[in-house]
């Protein structure tokens, strides 16, 4: 089934209003998490219909929160994806940048990921650990979201963390954010480096090759719907300030990363069986624990479609 038809399949098998009882806000309750970031979301079928004040109401409550926890879900690929499209179109980046689970046919990745170890043929991200960073940051067009929905967990480690980009920016000197407001980074392609066998760099400098397209983004990105600010850089991937020299440019990028992986800025989920988390990818970071290798963790993802960040 190609990807269009899959998003096409989901929709139209989608349950009708008048089959099933609407979900509504009467019974959803949304519960901001003490700390950083995140609100835990109970009283909602995600596989059920949604009324417009339910769904208003979540993406309102992303935009304060910045994550969402939605607890005891049930959901076959198609129920998840047909919920994901309430949210925004689907991730689809240009098929000559290859991103995760991107297939060799298309050029392309499936509408529904499998962030797995467990599933064979078609697993992506393995057990170590992931680093914090946004998705898909290297494209023209990064997505605005994901939802991860866990179906199978380890019994040790694979914990997911987000970080709150916004409240990072915000508690910058006055110096910090003077220097950085105007400025543009160009985060290069990890997957082409995973190609070519390395090496792995944390930043470009003059010196070393460029492998594939690069697209620069602000280094303080602006939502496109509530207007907050966050620092838009992952802290691991290979990145280069555009029109700084090697040296001022690295010891610039080492200083905010150590800044926005402070424990005050991050709320670590400790994932159970039927939660769906969905983030907002323009304003936070997310990481992930190391698990052991002969445990299972089946995780399934659909991102979102972005626009040119500003």
């Amino acid at each position: 089934m190609s990807a269009l038809t899959q998003l096409s399949s989901s929709i139209a098998q989608a349950p009708r209003w008048y089959e099933h009882s609407i979900q509504t806000l009467d019974t959803v309750r949304i519960t901001p998490i003490q700390g950083a970031l995140g609100a835990i979301v109970t009283g909602i079928n995600a596989s059920l219909p949604q009324s417009a004040e339910v769904i208003l109401a979540l993406k309102q409550a992303l935009h304060e929160h910045l994550i969402l926890v939605f607890k005891q879900q049930q959901l076959e690929d198609e129920q998840l994806l047909s919920f994901a499209s309430y949210f925004g179109a689907i991730f689809k980046p240009p098929a000559d940048i290859p991103v995760l689970a991107t297939q060799t046919d298309t050029g392309l990745p499936p509408d529904v990921v499998p962030v797995s170890n467990a599933v064979g043929a078609g697993d992506y991200t393995g057990h170590g650990e992931l680093t914090p960073h946004s998705d898909h940051h290297w494209t023209p067009q990064p997505s605005s979201g994901s939802l991860l929905y866990a179906i199978e967990l380890p019994k040790d480690g694979g914990a997911t963390s987000w970080y709150n980009t916004v409240q990072a920016y915000a508690d910058l000197d006055d110096d910090a954010r003077q220097e950085i407001d105007q400025l543009q980074l160009i985060t290069y392609n990890p997957f082409l480096r995973i190609k070519s066998g390395g090496p792995f760099p944390k930043y470009r400098f003059s010196n070393q090759p460029v492998l594939g397209a690069a697209f620069p983004h602000p280094l303080v990105r602006t939502h496109s719907e509530s207007g907050k600010r966050g620092i838009y850089l992952d802290t691991h991937t290979e990145v280069e300030v555009v029109g700084y020299d090697d040296q001022r440019g690295a010891a610039l990028i080492e200083k905010l990363r150590a800044h926005i992986v402070q424990p005050k800025y991050r709320y670590e989920h400790q994932w159970e069986t039927g939660d769906i988390v969905y983030w907002d990818n323009q304003v936070t970071l997310h990481s992930r624990t190391a698990f052991p290798a002969e445990q299972r963790r089946l995780l399934k993802r659909v991102s979102l479609a972005g626009n040119r960040p500003f």
